[in-house]
C-alpha cells in the first residue's frame, strides 16, 4: 500500500507541476467554467468536438489545488479522441471510484491510469477537488457555460 501511495503522490505532483493540455483552445466549440467555492478551485474547460461528436481536442485553464489540477490534466489526456458517450462513461466511473462505489481492481471499468485517484475516497473533502474538471467537461459537452460544485 505504501508503494501505491507513493505512486499516487508522484503522479499528482507531476501533473500539478506540468499539467497536460493546460491551454485555451482558440478553436473550441464547447466551453464551461467550473467553480468550487468551498476551496477556491476554478477551471475553464475547452472542447473541440469533431463533426462526428468525437472529442478532437480538449484543454483547460485555471487554478486549483494539486489534486484538482492533476485530475484535470489526466482527464484531458484520457478523453481526447473519445466519443462524448465514452467520455461521460469514464466520468461516471471516476465519480463512482472517488466516492467509494467502484473498486477499479475488481469492477470492470475504463479508468486505466485514472485509477491512481482511488485513494481520494479516503478524503471526502477532496472528492470535489478531484471531480471539478470532470463535472466541468460534462457541462461543456451539455452546452452549459458555468457550474458550481457547492
Amino acid at each position: 500500500m505504501a508503494e501505491y501511495n507513493e505512486l499516487y503522490q508522484q503522479v499528482i505532483l507531476e501533473h500539478n507541476k506540468k499539467p497536460r493540455n493546460f491551454a485555451v483552445l482558440e478553436d473550441a466549440n464547447h466551453y464551461a467554467l467550473g467553480k468550487n467555492p468551498l476551496c477556491g478551485d476554478q477551471f475553464a474547460v475547452y472542447v473541440k468536438l469533431a463533426e462526428d461528436g468525437t472529442i478532437e481536442d480538449v484543454g483547460f485553464q485555471g487554478s486549483g489545488c494539486a489534486i484538482a489540477k492533476a485530475s484535470a490534466s489526466l482527464m484531458t489526456v484520457n478523453v481526447k479522441g473519445k466519443s462524448q458517450a465514452d467520455a461521460r462513461q469514464i466520468k461516471e466511473e471516476f465519480q463512482q471510484m472517488v466516492t467509494g462505489g467502484l473498486d477499479p481492481k475488481k469492477d470492470g471499468n475504463h479508468l486505466g491510469k485514472l485509477s491512481i485517484f482511488e485513494g481520494v475516497k479516503e478524503y471526502p473533502v477532496r472528492v470535489k477537488c478531484a471531480t471539478l474538471a470532470w463535472h466541468t467537461l460534462d457541462a461543456a459537452l451539455s452546452g452549459q457555460q458555468e457550474i458550481s460544485t457547492e
